[in-house]
């Protein structure tokens, strides 16, 4: 069990660390000089059957509030201290609005000094305490009155403490590791050691982990060479511990550490410079939390600067709570339910605090009703009933790769989500996307009767490719969630993919005798001029034909899915037109964010300026391009508007 104290400058914090444990836990050479804790100090006691109760000794300076907050990111039990003969004082109160905000509801109360004061003065601090903690998560814990240098009271509140600890459950060490390092040094003969508390998962000896460094743009890649847990040698090191680890790596060294920063699992390694929560505003503040307000951040270990974007209304009344969107001046690591605190932008006041729930904000609209009602669905703890909840809602598919991740799920927990009754998953390119059994019973039957529409007004022709269906569609979704959608009746041949074509079962294209024979001599002459096709006049003097008998008969193979219309002058064949596409990914991975020009696309293929011209048009109007000036983008992989290569 992890235990905090919490507390004004001056109370005995110290003190009584060191009366419960023999472990003076001030280290630094200015504390000893100044008698000020001034970082966190750490202490360990053993009681029977093993059971470790672990103390962490924060500053009570409201200087040092900062290393206050990264002492008790992740414990299990406060100890408020407050000495009698001053009473409570402001860190008694910003301490305790802080333990609030984080959701720590265990806790006792220590009235330290008490060999300095009267009975009578002891009572009064005991019920003005009482009145402090009244309303708040820690109502009605038990109170000690105790002197640390005599030993007075001790004895009670020990054993409090160690039966708290015997019945203390030890937290489900489920997902992958995380720890939030908050010091880090070098041992010789061992190399660098990084201490912190474990926030989920487990870790072993061997283990390949994430460093996360705040100020690094790329992960460090460690390897655990041991670890200790809870001050003690360890085979393994779990949530709800606090553990020391001796990492190693090609770049792993002192200089790239510090305060803040994360050792955890690659899986859950995605570092965010925003995200949505909910965020409660301390009752006793004077003025609302506005829109915009810069605030720091404090996560885990973590000091982060940013803004508040209110969701919704513009501004959180004190004792209020709301939806708001945290952006940062920096990245952070975060999971679902992570719980922070919110201080002003000259750090001397905690004034919010709240939860994390989507580390994915949508670019847009992060204030519309239909977003504001996803996050209401998310914002709950439980795995299946969020993802139910989220399905239900108005919603483009679900990411389930991203929510799996951002609820630390791994092994059993991440398989039983694909299996939940009610939930239909799509496979993507880059994921899978969940939607409910009547989301898709809609989806699926709007697609079906687009494609039944197309084939009665065209009979002749294939079928439409998928920029021409979604073009059908009445509301059609985004293009993510339809290719997926197809893909999935693909799979399930209620639709059929007949080159770059989609159709239905039962539809056969009926092309006449003569239309037939044409398309023999046509499609030969298409497909030797490859990825520059002659155009329909050169085409027509071949064969001896009247252009514009020429030009229908090819707009006919265009709505069968034989040809492709670039433009009014020239068809390309399917695997042509794919083949230009590959191209333009090509340069577009190449080029990065840059885009890449249309000389570029000329000089890469070797088709000529005109002919790259109008692919360049054709593939601008068909979404996979997106046009900026002289440059072009991609829009969407070729995968999805042309279909496979």
């Amino acid at each position: 069990m992890i235990i905090a104290t919490a507390g004004h400058v001056d109370h005995g914090k110290t003190t009584l660390v060191r009366a419960l444990t023999g472990v003076d836990t001030d280290r630094l050479p200015e504390e000893k000089k100044r008698g000020l804790t001034i970082d966190l100090g750490f202490a360990y006691h053993e009681i029977d059957g093993g059971i470790v109760m672990g103390f962490v000794d924060v500053p009570g300076h409201e200087r040092f509030v900062k290393n206050m907050l990264a002492g008790v990111a992740t414990i299990d039990f406060a100890l408020l201290v407050v000495a009698a003969d001053d009473g409570v004082m402001p860190q008694t109160e910003e301490h305790l609005a802080i333990l609030g905000l984080l959701g720590i509801s265990h806790g006792a109360v220590a009235i330290t000094k008490i060999d300095r004061v009267d009975g009578a003065r002891v009572d009064a601090v005991a019920e003005e305490v009482e009145i402090l903690l009244d309303g708040t998560p820690l109502a009605g814990s038990p109170r000690f009155p105790v002197s640390g240098e005599l030993g007075t009271g001790m004895a009670a509140l020990q054993e409090h403490l160690e039966n708290t600890a015997r019945g203390h459950r030890d937290r489900a060490a489920e997902g992958h590791f995380r720890l939030a390092i908050d010091r880090a040094f070098n041992v010789p003969g061992a190399g660098l050691v990084v201490t912190g508390a474990v926030f989920s998962g487990r870790v072993r000896p061997g283990d390949h982990l994430i460093l996360a460094a705040q100020d690094k743009d790329q992960p460090i890649e460690a390897r655990v060479r041991g670890l200790r847990a809870l001050d003690r040698e360890a085979d393994v090191g779990q949530a709800g511990q606090r553990c020391a680890i001796n990492i190693a790596g090609a770049e792993v060294n002192l200089g790239q550490v510090s305060r803040g920063d994360w050792l955890l699992g690659p899986a859950i390694h995605a570092p965010v410079q925003k995200f949505d929560a909910r965020v409660s505003v301390l009752a006793n503040e004077a003025r609302p939390l506005s829109h915009w307000t810069p605030v720091h951040l404090h996560l885990g270990a973590a000091d982060v600067t940013g803004r508040i974007a209110v969701l919704g209304e513009r501004r959180i009344g004190p004792g209020e709570s709301a939806l708001a969107q945290l952006v940062l001046d920096a990245p952070i690591v975060a999971l679902f339910g992570d719980r922070f605190i919110l201080r002003d932008q000259s750090a001397q006041r905690t004034m919010a605090g709240g939860m994390v729930i989507d580390l994915y904000p949508p670019r847009r609209g992060r204030a519309r009703a239909d977003r504001l009602a996803m996050l209401s669905a998310m914002d709950t703890a439980d795995p299946s009933q969020a993802l139910a909840a989220m399905t239900a809602a108005p919603n483009s598919g679900i990411d389930l790769n991203q929510f799996i991740q951002t609820r630390n799920l791994a092994g059993a927990e991440a398989a039983a989500l694909r299996q939940l009754d009610g939930l239909v998953v799509l496979a993507t390119d880059s994921g899978d996307l969940a939607v409910s059994e009547s989301q898709w019973s809609g989806l699926e039957q709007m697609i079906l009767a687009a494609l039944d529409a197309w084939h009665r007004k065209q009979p002749e022709a294939v079928g439409p490719n998928d920029h021409a269906l979604r073009n059908a569609l009445d509301t059609p979704p985004r293009p993510a969630l339809l290719a997926a959608s197809i893909g999935h009746m693909v799979s399930r041949n209620t639709v059929v993919r007949d080159g770059i074509s989609l159709r239905l079962p039962g539809h056969s294209p009926q092309p006449s005798d003569s239309d037939l024979a044409l398309w023999k001599q046509v499609s030969l002459i298409l497909e030797e001029g490859g990825i520059r096709p002659p155009r329909v006049r050169e085409v027509a003097e071949e064969l001896k034909m009247d252009p514009k008998q020429l030009d229908a008969f090819l707009k006919r193979c265009a709505r069968q899915g034989r040809l492709m219309a670039v433009a009014p002058n020239r068809y390309f064949p399917p695997a042509a037109v794919r083949e230009l596409a590959d191209v333009v990914e090509t340069l577009c991975a190449e080029t990065a964010t840059d885009g890449f020009t249309a000389a570029m696309f000329k000089n890469q293929t070797g088709i000529g300026r005109n002919v790259a011209i109008e692919v360049l048009e054709f593939f601008d109007g068909a979404g996979l391009t997106r046009r900026e000036g002289n440059t072009r983008h991609l829009r969407r992989p070729a995968a999805e508007i042309f279909g496979e290569s």
